[in-house]
């Protein structure tokens, strides 16, 4: 149960990261998840773990990351587009 708790709340990141940056529809749930899961462990590695806490996940931070993510990768692919 703890790790489809923890896929939600990746999923959530994940959606809250597209939606902050105007990429998230175009990505996918699956995309969403990922983006939340390597965001949230990004945004803690690089910010602490500071803030609400969810299924082990600190959002704020976890956010933060998922946008930088989400910006980083959406730019390269854009880059490999043209």
């Amino acid at each position: 149960m703890g790790l489809l708790w923890t896929l939600i709340v990746g999923a959530i990141i994940g959606a809250v990261a597209g939606a902050i940056t105007s990429r998230g529809a175009a990505m996918g749930w699956i995309s969403n998840i990922i983006a939340g899961l390597i965001g949230s462990w990004l945004g803690e590695s690089l910010l602490g773990s500071w803030g609400p806490s969810l299924a082990g996940m600190a959002l704020i931070p976890s956010i933060i990351g998922a946008v930088i993510l989400v910006v980083i990768v959406s730019w390269i692919v854009g880059k490999q587009r043209t």
